[in-house]
Formats: structure tokens, sequence, C-alpha cells
């Protein structure tokens, strides 16, 4: 089984943004050094406790800081963007750094409703149509089916980006980009991370159930996202992390990571605690065997071709600790 890596820059309290990007650039060469295949980092924005807000700046310091891993997205939101300047900022990546750049691209905002309207400033209101377009339009900037009738790969072509394409995804956490990965034949990768439950196998199963092979591919290829933390002391470590999710699900203002010692002093309620132990239930979280056996039964699961585990833990020492006991 393939093993890859998502890291979403985590901006701990009393840390700067640039210590967080630096963390995450040392975590993609400990990945490459442990035989890692993927590390992705996702699209946020307005998060304080995450800094991965421009994944095509943060994607290329990664790739030069590393020689052999793969290194993506995961994803980029693509109805943020224009589609062109998407396939410009990935053709560029992948004429630099060749044969190792992955695009994946996902459906949602990664925001609140404001910071959206702030992102896509006089674009008008998305249909159910808007993003499958974007895909396609995207395969003909970057060459990989004909260009199409309005122009797009012919009177106006993307350079970079004509025959500078690098591996694209989609992603989803339900079976709506499950099933469109399926009819254009694309790789597509599961959001179990955080959308964990019976959404999970049911998005493989459509999924694979809908592929239509492709010139990207001739048979489905999939991959789980699920967040690890390998520790005798997992449901503890886990707190920092669990409370900013706590906070955010009762309506507060995003904030960065609470510390180890902030979260520990919280007063848990019944619900609370109730809730963390459901969403820990979902994940990979404890002892090595445990984490090896979650991980093994979500495969068995999803028949997912390619696992990315999301590193948790309230600082860097404990992610990489994760990272090196799983190879």
């Amino acid at each position: 089984m393939n093993l890859s890596v998502l890291d979403l820059a985590s901006v701990y309290e009393g840390m700067s943004n640039g210590e967080a990007l630096r963390q995450t650039i040392a975590t993609a060469q400990e990945a490459e050094r442990l035989g890692y295949r993927r590390f992705w980092v996702a699209e946020h924005h307005g998060m304080p406790a995450i800094a991965s807000s421009a994944p095509p700046v943060l994607i290329g310091a990664i790739a030069a800081a590393t020689s052999t891993i793969r290194v993506g997205s995961g994803g980029v939101m693509l109805p943020n963007h224009s589609s062109l300047v998407v396939a410009e900022q990935f053709g560029t990546l992948a004429a630099l750094y060749g044969d190792r750049i992955d695009l994946g691209l996902g459906r949602a905002p990664g925001t609140d409703p404001l910071t959206t309207s702030v992102l896509r400033r006089g674009a008008t209101n998305e249909t159910v149509d808007d993003f499958p377009n974007q895909v396609i339009e995207l395969l003909a900037w970057f060459g990989t089916i004909p260009p199409l009738e309005n122009g797009i790969g012919s009177r106006v072509v993307a350079v970079p980006g004509l025959g500078d394409s690098p591996e694209l995804w989609l992603l989803g956490s339900s079976d709506f980009s499950a099933r469109l990965a399926g009819l254009m034949g694309l790789p597509f990768a599961f959001a179990h991370h955080f959308a964990g439950g019976p959404n999970t196998r049911t998005a493989f199963d459509v999924y694979r159930d809908s592929f239509t092979p492709s010139v990207v591919l001739r048979e489905p290829h999939s991959m789980v996202a699920v967040a690890a933390l390998v520790s005798d002391e997992a449901e503890r470590l886990m707190l920092p992390g669990n409370l900013g999710f706590v906070r955010m699900r009762q309506g507060a203002r995003p904030s960065r990571i609470p510390t180890l010692a902030e979260a520990e002093a919280h007063p848990w309620s019944e619900a609370e605690l109730a809730w963390v132990a459901e969403r820990n239930s979902q994940q990979a979280i404890g002892t090595l065997d445990h984490v090896q056996e979650r991980i093994a039964d979500l495969v068995a699961v999803t028949r997912a071709d390619e696992v990315i585990v999301v590193p948790q833990g309230p600082d860097l020492d404990t992610k990489l600790a994760t990272l090196r006991s799983l190879v």
C-alpha cells in the first residue's frame, strides 16, 4: 500500500505563519526520506490555524526543497479561481519539476461564505455545472483533451500549461465528485479525515460503479485520507486539535490551534467528549497496532489503492513520530 502525507501547515498558539510553513517544508523533507509517495497541501482561507492559503506557492517551495517525492494540492478549490490561472500555475510547476506535481481539485470553497464572496469578487453565482465545466477546461488547457469550441486550448493557450500537465485528481467528501471522477475517468481521493462515516464506503462504490475509461486512466484509481496519530497518549495529544474543531462547531471565530495545556484545562462537557470520541473512532488514533489496524480496515472497506495520512498532534515532533512509525 502506497502511503502519502497531507499536511495542513498547522499554526499553533505562539507561532508565526513563517514558522508553520517552514515546518511543513521540513515535514515534506522527512516524508521523502521515509519513502512516502506524495506530499499534499490544502487550500484554506481566513483560518488562523492553517497557513496553506496559496498551495501553488507552497508547492513550489516544497518541490525545491525535495527531489523525489511527488508534491501537490489536496486540494486547490477550483471554483475560487479561473481555470486558466490554475493551468498556468500548475503548468509552471510541472515545467520546473517535471513529473512530480499533482493537482488535486476540490469543489468546496475552503472557507466561510463572506471570505468566499471576496475571493470570487465579480464572479457570477455558481451552478451545479460550473465545477465539471472547469475540470473540462483544465484538461483542455493542459492538452489532455482536444481544444474546446470556445477556443480554450487553441485560440487561447496556457503558457506554461499546454504540454506541461500535472497528475490531476478529483477530491471529494460526498458522492458528487466521486461520480464525476468516475465519469471523467480521473483518479479520486476521498476526505475521510473530516467526512468519515457511511459516506466513505458509498463514495468509493459510486466512483467504481460510474468509472469510464479515459485518456487519463484505463481503470479506476483511488485514495483515502485519514487523520493519524501514533502514541500511547494519543487521546491526550489529540485534545488541542479536537478543541479547535469543537469551538468551530460551536460558532467561535477561527483561531490558532490551542496549546496542550489550554486544551487540558478546558472544561469539557459530556457532549463535547462524546463528539470527540466519535470523531477519533473514525480515524487512526492510538497505539501503533491500533493505527495500523484502522488503516487496514479502511482500505478493506474502501478498496482504495492509496492512503494519504494527515498527521495530528500538538507539535511537529508528534507529527513526525507518527510518520516514522508507519513506515
